[in-house]
């Protein structure tokens, strides 16, 4: 079965889209931790992140650094943060997170519930920076 992230992929469910190319796509968390909080993910579904080739990892990073220039632009912050974690779904991500302080990050507090228009303007200001 599909993850979730590939039915956003295939444009099965709606994602907000900040940035995609022929192997990659990042678009925003539905349910973030700050505003600006975005998933960068390989379109090829492979579950755990030390499993890419190396290639693959290489350029998810390069991308992954593309979109985070472009939150940085875009959303403000001090810098933007990196988690990889692995287990919410089985699908190779990597969180991009604009930070203001450390607990911006701290992925145990609760998750901001923004309205699907909120959702669309952020992403169309990092997409614009992209």
């Amino acid at each position: 079965m599909a993850s979730i992230f590939t039915k956003i992929i295939n444009r099965e469910i709606p994602g907000h889209i900040v940035a995609e190319d022929e192997n990659y796509i990042a678009f925003l968390d539905i349910q973030p931790l700050v505003r600006g909080h975005v998933l960068v993910v390989p379109k090829q579904e492979v579950d755990y992140i030390f499993d890419l080739e190396d290639d693959m990892l290489a350029g998810l990073n390069l991308f992954a650094k593309k979109v985070a220039k472009a939150i940085d632009k875009s959303i403000r912050c001090t810098r933007v943060g990196v988690a990889v974690i692995g287990l919410e779904v089985p699908h190779v991500h990597i969180h991009l997170v604009p930070l203001r302080t450390m607990d911006d990050i701290n992925f145990t507090r609760p998750k901001l519930k923004l309205e699907q228009e909120e959702l669309a303007e952020i992403a169309e200001r990092i997409k614009g920076a992209v």
